[in-house]
């Protein structure tokens, strides 16, 4: 993390972190090597004493991938860091690393907090294969999970108290598929009352809008993949924390050992696209209270969960935790699966797929597709229905996304 003070939060999304090499190159060069070299013995001798930064292996470390860090760490982070530089601590307060997926990155988290004997407590709305890794995996490594409905604080706290061995609490918000908010700061307070850990995927909402750091969590993931990258150019993902022992020692040993690193070349293109990310999020939250206010008036459409709507459930808790409400939206289509297959296979311009938070818009349908290898009872007790719809709005012109969603539903 760099010492100086940063810059407004849009200006140190361009500028955090950069590289300026003795080239004068005005973007940063993408460093295509797997190993460093070193002038003689004196200067191995310096870098294994700490006494010069450096890089040895890629695998270990990286300058694309240590420039895309920073950046991340000093967005996620921001105020923090801000808070910090009023308080001349030059010391790091915010610590980042890059992974080569989102799942590399959670399953790193998640072994760095908890060891077999330790309980890890779960949300019961998760990504599909963070949802498996949890369930299925986890318990192979002697870490048994339970789940808590929404994270209700009451709830969560019954269940830390079931289960003292706890180490770690595993959240998204907005929860992907359903747009189920958790109260993060809520989360904490009962947490770390427990001396447990909350992790936080803050994917669907990005630094720009949401930092859970400043709200108290521990640790946030990202996959980079989605708006971070912003293009459907890249798989990648991010972890990061305010407790600095635990990126040093843990999850940065995982990250060395288990070999989850990225390409020179995606951090480079991540980092590029985190440039453009507070435009970006503005559009995309323009683009996405349209396209929801149009859906929430359609006859076939059962329901709209959108964190920016008045009839949203949660729309205190969006107002009060979220700058902004960005571009992902979950419908239900009326007919359920014939439905919403009818409403799929019209589109012209929004495209059917998987992922999320690129520039154009993508549509898909959670219970055949990112949450298909849950069972239907578990897919239907989290709200997950035939009919539900998942909505990543782009930033392509508001009226041609709706025309596009209109011609379909007609």
């Amino acid at each position: 993390m760099s010492k100086q003070k940063p810059q407004q939060f849009a200006t140190a999304a361009i500028h955090a972190g950069e590289i300026h090499d003795e080239q004068g190159a005005h973007i940063a060069p993408i460093y295509q090597t797997s190993t460093f070299i070193f002038e003689n013995m004196a200067a191995v001798e310096a870098y294994k004493n700490e006494e010069t930064d450096g890089h040895i292996y890629s695998r270990g470390s990286h300058p694309n991938r240590a420039a895309l860090a920073e950046k991340l760490a000093t967005l996620e982070g921001y105020q923090l860091i801000q808070d910090a530089c009023a308080a001349e601590n030059n010391e790091p307060v915010v610590a980042a690393e890059i992974f080569s997926t989102g799942m590399a990155a959670i399953s790193a988290t998640l072994l760095g907090v908890a060891q077999a004997g330790d309980h890890v407590i779960a949300q019961d709305v998760l990504y599909g294969s963070s949802d498996h890794f949890v369930k299925e995996i986890m318990p192979q490594y002697g870490i048994s999970t339970s789940r808590v409905k929404g994270m209700n604080p009451d709830a969560l706290a019954q269940a830390l108290a079931d289960h003292p061995n706890t180490t770690g609490i595993l959240l998204e918000t907005p929860a992907n598929p359903t747009m189920e908010l958790v109260d993060i700061a809520a989360v904490v307070d009962v947490a770390h009352a427990h001396n447990t850990k909350v992790i936080v995927d803050n994917t669907f909402a990005s630094p720009v809008l949401q930092r859970p750091l400043e709200l108290g969590a521990d640790v946030v993931l990202h996959s980079t993949t989605k708006y971070i990258n912003g293009h459907g150019t890249l798989l990648g993902g991010a972890v990061i924390s305010r407790d600095i022992p635990l990126m040093e020692e843990k999850i940065g040993m995982l990250i060395r050992y288990f070999g989850g690193v990225p390409s020179p070349f995606d951090c480079w293109l991540t980092n590029l696209g985190l440039k453009t990310l507070p435009l970006r999020m503005k559009q995309h939250s323009e683009n996405g209270i349209q396209v929801a206010q149009y859906l929430e008036e359609q006859k076939k459409i059962n329901f709209v969960h959108y964190p920016g709507l008045e009839s949203f459930s949660q729309h205190e808790l969006a107002k009060r935790q979220m700058d902004g409400f960005g571009g992902m939206i979950a419908c239900e289509v009326a007919g359920g699966y014939e439905g919403a297959t009818q409403f799929l296979d019209r589109l012209e311009l929004c495209s059917l797929a998987v992922s999320l938070g690129n520039v154009d818009t993508l549509i898909e349908h959670p219970a055949s597709m990112t949450h298909g290898d849950i069972t239907p009872e578990i897919r239907a007790e989290t709200g997950i229905s035939d009919g539900l719809i998942r909505l990543s709005v782009g930033l392509e012109a508001a009226e041609d996304i709706i025309a596009d969603l209109d011609q379909a539903l007609r």
